[in-house]
């Protein structure tokens, strides 16, 4: 493990460890949709990706970018950094896209530069394979990276935690880009397992850009809960959903002014005052 992916680890340990203890800094440099349009904070984008929301989330992420470090050996650290950071912020700016209407969106990680990492790798040497402590079981980066995006598309969700799933495609696509940027030789000689990787990303990127809706309460998790929910519940899940979205905007007029509301935030304000 060479000393910048020892730096990077060692970053995101001591950032998120401050983040877990100290919740004005965990707010003040997570990503966070109205602070960095409104308030023009654009160091969020970047920062966000050293917070962590827990020490499980801090470990996924830390042990799969030293799976996939090997990518730094072939590229070259400067080359290296590039990706993984492009990957951070073309993830985070994916996320931003999805959610420019809501305000109050956040969310924190190192997953947009992490899927970089392993997508620049499945697009250099798709073959490679990685193993688990000891196991007797060794599996193809591919594979390993496909999983880690099936797991980001299964945990879209709206206001389910401060993870931002979006940023695992958004960085996938844009490390991967990056990758062969670098090393355009490699599209020839793997071309087949990058378009089967990326071209159901892609798909699925412009489905949830088009409808931003599509995975936020309609997947597996919410639909085999949702069979236990009483008319009543549910009535009250979506009132308080109601609620919280127009106290996020109330907040949004007390800090920025009116003039700030977007034309879905004037159309909930008016149809809840409607009421």
């Amino acid at each position: 493990m060479s000393v910048m992916i020892i730096l990077l680890i060692i970053a995101n340990c001591i950032v998120s460890y401050i983040g877990f203890t100290n919740n004005q800094f965990f707010d003040r440099y997570k990503f966070e949709v109205d602070k960095i349009l409104t308030g023009k904070d654009y160091k969020r984008i970047l920062t966000s990706g050293f917070l962590h929301i827990s020490w499980l989330h801090l470990a996924f992420n830390m042990v799969t970018l030293y799976f996939f470090s090997v990518v730094e050996t072939y590229l070259g650290t400067l080359a290296f950094l590039l990706v993984y950071f492009s990957g951070l912020a073309g993830g985070n700016l994916l996320s931003l896209l999805i959610h420019k209407n809501q305000s109050a969106y956040s969310s924190v990680g190192a997953s947009g530069a992490i899927c970089g990492i392993i997508f620049a790798s499945i697009a250099i040497f798709p073959g490679f394979k990685i193993g688990f402590w000891g196991l007797p079981l060794m599996i193809p980066g591919w594979v390993y990276g496909l999983i880690y995006v099936l797991y980001s598309l299964y945990g879209i969700r709206s206001n389910k935690n401060n993870i931002s799933h979006e940023a695992h495609l958004g960085g996938a696509l844009i490390g991967m880009l990056v990758a062969l940027i670098i090393k355009p030789s490699a599209f020839s000689e793997n071309y087949f397992t990058i378009l089967v990787i990326s071209i159901p990303v892609i798909a699925f990127i412009f489905l949830i850009v088009r409808s931003p809706g599509f995975l936020l309460t309609d997947n597996y998790f919410f639909k085999k809960q949702e069979k236990y929910y009483t008319q009543d519940h549910k009535y009250n899940i979506e009132k308080n959903t109601e609620k919280k979205e127009v106290d996020q905007i109330l907040e949004k007029i007390h800090k920025s002014g009116i003039g700030s509301l977007t034309k879905k935030e004037e159309g909930t304000l008016k149809k809840y005052a409607g009421k």
